[in-house]
């Protein structure tokens, strides 16, 4: 049997996510909480196999959530959800350990495709290696990947490397453009899933 675990305190996006989650071919059981500190209790009592955390409203709750109940579960399949300008508190949950994670905007279809996509990849994967990396990424353009995958802003990241923020900017759009993604938080993922940040 296949299980999910919501958390998230709009009770509107609990009940949508369930919807959408009924739909993935093998879910039979949705659990779902309304705080990020009644997430690793109710893992606890109840393991899932997949974990979706609200970045947004949930916060600071939902990303702290993330991080401990991967402290205490290393195995937990953890996804976070979020707008596309929520890319601080994204990039902050795949630092801490979130395998991935889902955009607002997305069309029913697509979040369906997506978590199927997971479940699927979680049944198939042996114990974990890092991935060779695909991409030749320059010194620069890993720079940047690292500091996203910090939390830093483009100010941040020009400060600590003494460039300007449009020349980090630059080098963002150009790292977006190699991986294939579209912002920030896409570019992290691929950043952990590839060993290219740690």
């Amino acid at each position: 049997m296949t299980t999910a675990l919501i958390c998230d305190d709009r009770r509107s996006v609990r009940e949508g996510l369930t919807r959408v989650m009924s739909a993935v071919i093998g879910i039979q059981r949705i659990d779902s909480v309304v705080h990020g500190n009644e997430l690793v209790a109710q893992y606890s009592r109840r393991a899932a196999d997949i974990v979706l955390v609200g970045t947004q409203r949930a916060v600071p709750g939902g990303v702290e959530a993330v991080r401990r109940l991967l402290a205490a579960y290393p195995s937990a399949n953890v996804i976070v959800f979020g707008a596309p300008d929520d890319a601080g508190s994204i990039t902050a949950a795949i630092a801490g350990g979130a395998r991935g994670y889902l955009r607002w905007d997305a069309s029913r279809p697509g979040l369906v495709a997506a978590l199927t996509h997971t479940l699927i990849s979680n049944a198939m994967a042996a114990p974990v290696s890092r991935a060779v990396p695909t991409v030749q990424l320059t010194e620069r353009e890993l720079q940047v990947m690292l500091g996203m995958s910090q939390g830093k802003s483009n100010g941040e990241i020009a400060r600590e490397l003494y460039l300007s923020e449009d020349t980090v900017k630059t080098h963002a759009r150009r790292l977006f453009r190699r991986l294939g993604v579209k912002d920030r938080a896409e570019a992290v993922a691929h950043g952990f899933r590839q060993g290219l940040v740690s």
